[in-house]
């Protein structure tokens, strides 16, 4: 009776899916309604509930992680997520990169223009300023057919260029163009789509197994009719979200859309929390390598000693103020830490840290060498050692000296972490573009943003100015 009992569990054992019970990290452009987007401080859509109902069917869960759209390709890559879910088009270049699952969704491309535009066809586009998502297929064919198009971050950002008449056309896919046209008035669709295309899941090259589960499962899924129910659902969704919205709104209720409406301000809030977390560890861990290399290359420069030290240290200075603080994150993010799951917050700081390092080591090293030498020989006569007469007399007045510009460094660290959104780090930058993919309000959340940084940034100088005066009683 035992042995029955351990075979049929055995049993059990192997026919269960080799993926059941495991989590699946989703990543996506949660931009792009009605296939992914923000809703009470949820990732929803089309997309992302197709990929959940098939996961569940497989006995499996899933995280989703909101990034931007032409970081999603390299993610599924270097293994920072394990599907691709963002309204991705089949294209022979994505082939190249991921595997694609069958396809779940007919779409099109299509252009959005002003209503007084003399655009009326795709040929028309000619010689015009278009604008489209970045990295989207949209942009490889205006690239490819029309011209170098304009590239934005995201869709909403292109329609409120168009809308002030920085551009003449937007190209975009049909679904969320429809609901930009229905909240943006004075804008229409053309009747010609510019091109057809088909939606798939993306996994890494050569995971056949979690594509086998997906691919079954779709099949299934679309002969049931469960994906053509989710489009209907979201299709009713984003057509009442539009039937309330009141273009002509007066200030007062922008702004309870923008902020209180589903509690929106809460994005502000949280984003907030991450960028003051990242730039306060971010300026400890930049004033400690900044001390570090600042006293090894003036003790190289004074000494003639540590020349090894001193050449890596001059390496380092000049790789990192070399390169943007950005592709440095992309780079420490998708790179260093590319087969390592690591804390988002981590990453950041790690990053921002090191390049503030490099400036901050510069400055320190430019208040060293102002002091005195005599202060230097003073300090060794009275029988104190170099590392002593370094840290007791020479730093003190050095610091002294490049406070102003060791306060302008730290407040340039805080506004560099509104790249954060580059590696799917919900910042304060980030919360706010996440309010304006919901409300495509793009002057209210952008002014709230900027609000925030200018506080933080007086409240900082005012504090510094305070320290500054009181080091100055001592003189």
């Amino acid at each position: 009776m035992m042995f029955k009992r351990l075979f049929f569990i055995l049993s059990l054992m192997f026919l269960m899916p080799v993926w059941a019970g495991k989590v699946i990290k989703v990543v996506t452009s949660a931009n792009f309604p009605p296939y992914e987007f923000h809703q009470n401080g949820q990732i929803v859509g089309v997309d992302i509930d197709i990929i959940r109902e098939v996961l569940r069917r497989n006995g499996m869960e899933m995280v989703v992680e909101d990034m931007k759209f032409d970081s999603i390709i390299v993610a599924i890559q270097t293994g920072k997520g394990d599907i691709a879910a963002s309204g991705l088009t089949v294209t022979e270049d994505r082939k190249r990169e991921v595997d694609f699952s069958v396809t779940y969704v007919q779409a099109k491309q299509v252009i959005i223009v002003r209503e007084d535009s003399d655009i009326a066809a795709p040929q028309d586009l000619q010689g015009r300023k278009i604008g489209v998502q970045s990295g989207t297929t949209g942009d490889t064919f205006v690239t490819e057919n029309i011209g170098n198009p304009q590239r934005f971050d995201d869709a909403s950002t292109a329609v409120a260029a168009l809308k002030s008449g920085k551009l003449d056309a937007v190209v975009l896919d049909y679904e969320p163009a429809r609901v930009h046209v229905a909240r943006n008035a004075g804008l229409k669709l053309l009747d010609e789509p510019l091109t057809s295309e088909e939606y798939a899941f993306a996994v890494a090259k050569g995971n056949r197994e979690l594509l086998e589960m997906i691919n079954k499962t779709l099949q299934e899924m679309i002969a049931d009719g469960t994906i053509e129910n989710i489009r209907a659902k979201y299709e009713k969704v984003t057509d009442i979200e539009v039937a309330e919205t009141d273009p002509d709104g007066s200030f007062k209720d922008d702004l309870y859309t923008v902020f209180v409406k589903n509690a929106r301000w809460r994005y502000l809030c949280n984003g907030l929390k991450v960028t003051l977390l990242v730039a306060f560890f971010s300026v400890i861990l930049g004033v400690s390598i900044g001390f570090f290399v600042a006293i090894i290359r003036s003790t190289a420069d004074t000494t003639g000693k540590l020349k090894i030290a001193n050449f890596l240290c001059k390496v380092y200075l000049m790789i990192i103020r070399g390169t943007p603080v950005v592709l440095q994150l992309l780079i420490i993010y998708f790179v260093v830490f590319g087969s390592m799951d690591v804390d988002k917050v981590l990453v950041a700081i790690i990053a921002f840290g090191i390049n503030s390092g490099a400036y901050v080591a510069e400055i320190i090293r430019s208040g060293i060498m102002s002091i005195d030498r005599g202060q230097m020989e003073a300090g060794r006569s009275l029988g104190l050692s170099y590392s002593k007469t370094m840290i007791l007399v020479i730093l003190p007045q050095a610091l002294k000296n490049v406070l102003p510009a060791l306060g302008n460094e730290f407040i340039v660290l805080l506004k560099e972490t509104s790249v954060c959104g580059f590696i799917a780090l919900e910042d304060l930058t980030k919360g706010g573009d996440v309010i304006r993919s919901q409300t495509y309000n793009a002057f209210l959340p952008l002014i709230a943003v900027a609000l925030v940084y200018l506080v933080l940034v007086m409240t900082f100088s005012f504090a510094l100015e305070k320290l500054e005066k009181r080091l100055k009683k001592n003189e």
